[in-house]
């Protein structure tokens, strides 16, 4: 249940992307139950144990997904080759592009890993 994301994926204009996006979350959730979801930054993000796993955004030509700069690097090629267009620390799908879940359940997997010794919210 994304509940506490409700009151950010209303405000999404669009009915369509508003819809995606409620999805993505829900499936995060759904996906990976033992995650926290947490509303910071203006914008819905998951935890664990404490220390950031991934974030969502949006604006008006795309949902953006943000597992920090070490999760973008190690997944470079496999973002390049979905199609989308990465920033420093974050991808954006653009609401016409399927959204490649065995890619964010590859990311997320990596983030839970990579930081199950972590004791900060942000790698250092």
């Amino acid at each position: 249940m994304i509940a506490d994301f409700e009151g950010y994926i209303n405000r999404v204009d669009n009915a369509a992307n508003r819809d995606q996006l409620r999805t993505v979350l829900t499936w995060v959730q759904e996906t990976f139950p033992q995650l926290e979801q947490r509303y910071a930054w203006n914008q819905p993000m998951f935890t664990d144990h404490g220390t950031f796993i991934i974030g969502f955004s949006v604006a008006k030509p795309h949902m953006a997904f943000a597992p920090e700069g070490q999760g973008m690097v190690h997944f470079a090629e496999q973002i390049a080759a979905a199609g989308y267009n990465p920033g420093k620390k974050f991808g954006r799908i653009k609401w016409t592009q399927d959204v490649d879940y065995d890619l964010l359940k590859q990311i997320i997997q990596y983030n839970i890993e990579d930081k199950i010794d972590c004791t900060t919210f942000w790698r250092r």
